[in-house]
């Protein structure tokens, strides 16, 4: 034989040598869930490890996580259900705590990047991402109040917007609306192909977001089809996008190595919460082993073609990096 792969397998630093993706934590994003208040730190039942917490421990949570490498951040409000109503008011609100937190983030640690959530549902009385009238969610009575609330997080501080309701156009009114107010700098990580999956719950547990009637699937994507992220990553190149996203990702390895195949934009993926939720109890019950696992979980969601992957686990996953566990 004169080709034999194995030799390039034969020893640690070989492998090394040849090895072809390489995760960092500059690849990784971390959620963090935000709670209204002081010294609140509760941890979210169905994704163990998770916590909502006040704004003094969000920035001591930020501060270990930059001493570890890891400086992105995604952030989630956990708005009280009397703050909320049909059309969202709140989010875009002087007195949203949300806001101000992100303001004061930025000021303690300007070398973060933060990505907010753009959608409806944290703030909407009836938990969907955009405006519900006669049980029908309508798209275009929707744009103005994201894009009031996209204007506002901008304000804030936020690096990146994340629209994550899926309404046709959003990023276009987005993007005109940042500009025309003097923030062309901001960019947008839309959720380009987000799916209608069965792996959110633990989310909405953290938010408390879940519809009070019917379902997302008239918005969100089919988990059968794959053209159609093509569609929208299309879509969303031409309206003004600066990241697509593909969510969950687990499930959608797939979906994310054709966007990678594709489009020049950067790609990134959401290890979504019942994703992570999984994987930590299996390890919890003894059936597979988290340092070994979780990273290659990771890594196989950076193989196939996402550059930026937000995910549950990247603070463990920074960890061991910097223990040389990675």
């Amino acid at each position: 034989m004169l080709r034999r792969p194995r030799r390039n397998r034969n020893s640690k630093t070989i492998r090394g040598l040849v090895r072809e993706t390489r995760l960092s934590t500059d690849n990784l994003i971390y959620p963090l869930f935000l709670f209204d208040g002081k010294n609140i730190k509760d941890e979210i039942h169905s994704l163990p490890g998770n916590y909502r917490q006040s704004l003094d421990n969000i920035l001591k949570e930020i501060e270990s996580c930059l001493k570890l490498g890891l400086h992105s951040f995604m952030i989630f409000p956990a708005v009280a259900e009397e703050l909320k109503d049909k059309v969202a008011t709140y989010s875009y609100s002087p007195d949203n705590f949300y806001l101000k937190a992100v303001t004061e983030i930025k000021k303690r640690f300007p070398e973060t990047c933060l990505i907010s959530d753009v959608a409806m549902d944290p703030y909407s009385s009836d938990g969907h991402d955009g405006y519900v009238e006669n049980g029908k969610i309508l798209n275009d009575k929707s744009l103005p109040i994201l894009t009031k609330m996209a204007v506002a997080q901008a304000e804030a501080g936020f690096d990146l917007l994340g629209p994550s309701d899926m309404m046709d156009g959003r990023v276009q009114a987005i993007r005109e609306a940042l500009d025309q107010n003097g923030f062309t700098e901001t960019g947008i990580m839309s959720y380009t192909a987000k799916y209608a999956s069965a792996f959110y719950g633990p989310f909405r547990d953290a938010l408390d977001s879940a519809p009070k009637a019917g379902d997302k699937k008239t918005y969100q994507m089919d988990p059968a089809n794959k053209q159609e992220a093509l569609k929208e990553a299309e879509l969303d190149t031409n309206e003004g996008a600066d990241f697509l996203m593909v969510k969950p990702a687990l499930n959608y390895l797939d979906i994310i190595h054709l966007l990678k195949s594709n489009f020049d934009l950067p790609i990134a993926a959401y290890h979504v919460s019942g994703e992570c939720a999984m994987l930590t109890a299996a390890c919890r019950n003894g059936w597979l082993e988290f340092e070994k696992a979780m990273p290659e979980t990771l890594l196989s969601i950076h193989r196939a073609g996402a550059d930026a992957v937000i995910t549950y686990f990247a603070k463990d996953f920074a960890t061991m990096r910097k223990e040389g566990k990675v």
